[in-house]
């Protein structure tokens, strides 16, 4: 073998040794990637199975508290938000918006009983307690890929790679700063 091809052959195997893992980091953190933005997609798709829900609740619920305007109003609004929010933090902030006046409405509710005992809106109540369910899931499934994805390119050496190819963290879905408070319902109106 002459000294050339020798020179070649070690060339081409120490190409082959940094290429090789910076290839295989690039594919980890790209799968990565496209499980945040699936978790990210399957948020949107339970928010909007909620979201179609509700008119159907809201309906059954008007025929027995039709004095109670405002909430329907509010729930509008806030179905209309979500569907134009933009970004996991704004989603956040619209699907916060829409469980509030959902609460409310549930709170409303307790004062009908004859409405509470109605098949319809029975059955609407499960589909969507099923549905806040679900939304829980996939906002936890969120986070966990965003997790794994952000841990990813901080750690070394696939933070090189990271810095390399583009790949920044992504935001976490967090709940409005006012969430954990209880909404109030004001019976006098």
């Amino acid at each position: 073998m002459s000294k050339t091809l020798k020179t070649i052959i070690i060339i081409i195997v120490i190409a082959l040794i940094i290429i090789v893992p910076i290839i295989s980091t690039y594919n980890s953190m790209a799968a990565l990637n496209q499980k945040v933005i699936s978790s990210s997609s399957n948020i949107d798709t339970q928010l909007q199975r909620r979201s179609d829900l509700i008119p159907n609740l809201v309906a059954t619920v008007k025929g027995y508290a039709s004095q109670e305007k405002n909430i329907f109003t509010d729930i509008a609004n806030a179905r209309v938000k979500l569907g134009s929010a933009q970004g996991i933090q704004e989603k956040a902030d619209a699907d916060n918006q829409l469980s509030q006046s959902l609460s409310r409405l549930l709170v409303i509710v307790e004062n009908y009983p004859d409405l509470k005992s109605n098949q319809n809106f029975r059955d609407l109540s499960v589909a969507l307690e099923g549905s806040e369910n679900r939304i829980s899931v996939a906002r936890q499934d969120y986070n966990n890929a965003v997790n794994d994805y952000n841990t990813s390119i901080v750690k070394f050496p696939s933070n090189i790679v990271a810095r390399i190819f583009g790949f920044t963290s992504k935001p976490y879905y967090k709940a409005d700063a006012g969430a954990s408070q209880v909404p109030k319902v004001d019976f006098t109106k």
